[in-house]
């Protein structure tokens, strides 16, 4: 594995952060379900069960989530994802909003697998879109242990909207990343359409049906292994 450098360091600090006595604005713990038939790169049906934690607080926000995959060969893995983010108007006391950007964050995020640890980190805005619940975008400098080093644009979303009484909720990110000597540039494009069932049953909390889609070219850097993969979604926040 590549040295731990400033990025690794500062992602470690935001971390402790959140449990200091900085203000708690809000949070939200989540659970998935997925089957897909269509993945690329190993077996084709996958079950996954994902975790997810997101929370915001005076000093910026964070977004945790691990991936429990079961191969229909029985095979397993575990994938996670930390993302903490600082705000630099939260830490100065400083308006930075300008046109649609409401603030401008130092974004990190360690992202660990089978025998790698990636360290990415830059420079993130939020943005003010009418009738989306947030609107981010981070631009980073990719540290890989299994490939070469590289950059990447990470687009997230979450935009609610009803029909009728139903209440549904479109949300998703989209990572591209620039090509290096060992890899060919990659864009991933996963989105959730999710409709709130919870609310027939009395439930306070939101329990999700709906379907994921991945839409991702060259995945994992592979040249040529493009993956368009629905699967049936459950979701519950807790």
């Amino acid at each position: 594995m590549k040295p731990i450098h400033a990025a690794a360091a500062l992602a470690i600090g935001l971390a402790s952060a959140s449990n200091a006595s900085a203000e708690l604005i809000w949070q939200d713990f989540s659970l998935t379900y997925l089957n897909g038939s269509d993945y690329e790169v190993g077996d084709e049906d996958r079950q996954v069960i994902t975790v997810e934690h997101a929370s915001g607080h005076s000093w910026g926000d964070t977004f945790f989530f691990m991936d429990r995959l079961k191969w229909d060969d029985g095979t397993t893995e575990n994938y996670m994802e930390f993302s903490p983010r600082l705000s630099l108007g939260g830490v100065t006391g400083s308006d930075l909003s300008f046109g649609p950007i409401k603030d401008v964050l130092i974004s990190t995020t360690w992202e660990s697998g089978e025998n790698f640890d990636n360290l990415l980190y830059g420079v993130g805005f939020s943005f003010d879109v009418p009738g989306f619940n947030y609107f981010n975008a981070n631009i980073y400098k990719a540290e890989n242990d299994l490939s070469d080093d590289d950059e990447q644009l990470t687009l997230t979303w979450g935009l609610p909207f009803s029909l009728g009484n139903a209440d549904f909720l479109y949300d998703g990110f989209l990572d591209w990343s620039s090509a290096s000597d060992t890899n060919a540039s990659e864009m991933n494009w996963t989105s959730q359409l999710k409709w709130n069932i919870g609310k027939y049953f009395g439930m306070k909390s939101k329990l999700y049906i709906g379907t994921e889609y991945a839409y991702w070219n060259n995945k994992f850097g592979i040249k040529g292994a493009d993956e368009r993969n629905p699967a049936f979604l459950l979701k519950w926040h807790y």
